[in-house]
């Protein structure tokens, strides 16, 4: 059971094979009690407790478990929402308080057969993207201790990925439950506003305030929403969810260009160029939008008056016991207590109008396709400048929450130096299951790893090629790469230093692409094979074509077809076609 993965299916093979809930959790607990991060857990629920519910679940009979859709299925809660018989600290020990009755969606999971071990760190009160704002200490990246986990639900993302739990309960008003997801290469499920009730939640902008899902998989993450997803009475803001259609086909968004800013992180910027290839490659349409709205709104958020809304909910604690706070925290609530009247309705009206723009630009498409985080720091850096450094990892999720707007957040790939990127599907407001169905065939051709489990192995498991000419996507030699189980990571140019040319012979035909100093930029697919497949597929490449080193547009280099020069006695010079597609359409006089 050591070498169990927590997602459902491997829990349910387990449980199918005989295992005892019992077991399983005792496993949950060693697990908890010997993870090398201090500051994941702020309280624990007793040992023996914890295997008292597991002998009880134990005891049902087949037929009553198979009513229960998360029968034995362990799981961690955020501390600022209640769980009976633990406190709720929202990371101020000063603040603590013991909860008599657990949070709305803590029962119904319960209920359905989960078993919570314990409750997660986080930045104080919530608010943070950076996780390291807490006296029970920092949680750290699951792939390097020196970076930070992000936040604010830290924690709660940490003990998924590293396995601890097999999901966990985070909350988001700003990014909460999406950065520490792509931080830690999991998934982060937003709901749309009210869908999981807040009752039992401490309130950061209870206006705003959404609870989270973190898990290993997409279908994990939305198994849980429906669990929890029940219309609550006694939570003003709850909402029910409507029916949702989903068609198979479907077109996203992007930003254009010039509106992404990755702040001097070039890795993360290709990495988010191979995430928009590989929507299309699962049948998306790309549509191109300027996302200026979106920033506006999530502007609004710590720089207009919604900043006076967190005042409203900790603001008298802060100002009694300031002290015993964090002081980037208390500074920040505490500067909503200037704010009028007026300009709470300035942005009232400023929002609407956002929202109308907003909601003009999604209107013929599914989703939005945004970076989860534009980079990441190390927790030595955010101290020295925690402010301004987590305002910039909100960049493209501050806004989604005042918008009204669903979101899921996945990964999408590692840099050379192994910290995991993510992609977030954001939609309107109910549109989880068409978003679910997009992030999950995305997230099904990325083939990643779960948290931090295979990421080493994975990472070093593939080698990309970048193809030219009938090697690409529905050309006759395309089958060479897929039936090696290629990916497309990317459909893009080279850089501008290349001449292209129609080799003699064939059938098949075949280009050849030569490094020239008056050359120019010829389009290209970058595939990506499994190492194992790699001598074979080589094994196959005819001289004159060669594999070298080839430069693609933005300066990334990646290995791929090239042509000895020798072969180019006979060939036609096809480099104003711009590739080889093109060349192909040509009319055939020329």
């Amino acid at each position: 059971m050591k070498a169990l993965r927590f997602t459902f299916p491997e829990i349910a093979a387990v449980y199918q094979s005989g295992a005892r809930v019992e077991d399983l959790i005792g496993e949950a607990i060693v697990r908890a009690d010997t993870y090398d991060d201090p500051a994941v857990w702020i309280s624990r629920v007793a040992s023996e407790k914890l295997l008292d519910r597991a002998r009880a679940l134990d005891a049902i009979d087949p037929a009553a478990r198979a009513r229960l859709l998360l029968f034995g299925v362990p799981f961690a809660v955020k501390d600022n929402i209640d769980v009976a018989g633990l406190p709720t600290t929202a990371a101020c020990p000063a603040f603590a308080y013991d909860a008599s009755a657990s949070a709305f969606v803590v029962t119904l999971l319960e209920r359905a057969g989960a078993i919570v071990i314990g409750k997660t760190n986080l930045d104080q009160f919530a608010t943070g993207l950076v996780g390291v704002r807490s006296p029970y200490g920092a949680p750290r990246s699951v792939f390097d201790k020196d970076y930070i986990s992000g936040g604010s639900s830290s924690g709660s993302a940490v003990a998924v990925a590293a396995g601890l739990v097999a999901f966990s309960l985070g909350t988001d008003t700003a990014g909460s439950g999406r950065v520490p997801a792509a931080f830690n290469n999991i998934v982060g499920l937003k709901p749309t506003r009210g869908v999981l009730s807040t009752n039992g939640l401490v309130p950061a902008c209870r206006s705003l305030d959404c609870v989270s899902i973190f898990a290993a998989t997409v279908d994990d993450a939305v198994k849980v929403m429906d669990v929890a997803a029940m219309f609550d009475q006694g939570d003003p803001y709850s909402r029910p969810r409507p029916p949702q259609a989903v068609g198979a086909e479907f077109r996203f968004a992007v930003p254009r260009k010039e509106d992404l800013d990755f702040f001097g992180d070039p890795e993360n910027a290709q990495l988010f160029s191979q995430a928009v290839a590989r929507l299309e490659a699962v049948g998306g349409t790309k549509v191109v939008i300027d996302i200026t709205p979106f920033r506006d709104a999530g502007a609004l958020l710590y720089d207009g008056p919604w900043i006076a809304e967190r005042t409203t909910s900790i603001g008298n604690f802060i100002q009694a016991h300031r002290d015993a706070c964090d002081g980037t925290v208390a500074d920040l609530i505490l500067a909503g207590a200037a704010m009028s009247a007026v300009q709470a309705f300035e942005g009232l009206h400023r929002l609407t109008t956002l929202r109308r723009q907003t909601a003009t630009l999604l209107a013929d498409v599914d989703c939005l396709l945004m970076p989860t985080a534009p980079t990441t720091f190390k927790v030595s850096e955010v101290a020295k400048d925690p402010v301004r450094l987590n305002a910039i990892l909100g960049t493209y999720t501050t806004f989604m929450n005042l918008l009204d707007l669903a979101g899921i957040a996945i990964p999408a790939g590692f840099s050379s130096g192994g910290l995991p990127f993510g992609v977030t599907l954001i939609g309107p407001a109910f549109s989880e299951v068409k978003l679910a169905m997009i992030a999950h065939a995305a997230a099904t051709s990325f083939n990643l790893p779960h948290g931090r489990y295979g990421k080493a192995a994975t990472a070093a498991a593939r080698i990309e090629i970048a193809v030219v000419g009938a090697h690409m996507s529905g050309l006759p030699l395309n089958h060479e790469l897929t039936s090696r189980g290629g990916r497309l990571v990317e459909a893009t140019r080279t850089a501008p230093l290349y001449r292209f040319y129609a080799l003699p012979g064939g059938p098949p035909f075949r280009p050849g692409l030569v490094r020239s100093e008056n050359g120019e930029a010829i389009e290209v697919e970058v595939w990506s094979l499994p190492t194992a497949e790699v001598g074979g597929f080589l094994a196959g490449v005819p001289t004159p074509l060669a594999i070298g080193t080839v430069e693609l547009d933005g300066g990334r280099k990646v290995k791929g077809f090239l042509c000895e020069s020798i072969a180019l006695n006979g060939a036609a010079d096809i480099t104003s076609f711009g590739g080889w597609r093109s060349f192909l359409a040509r009319p055939k006089s020329e």
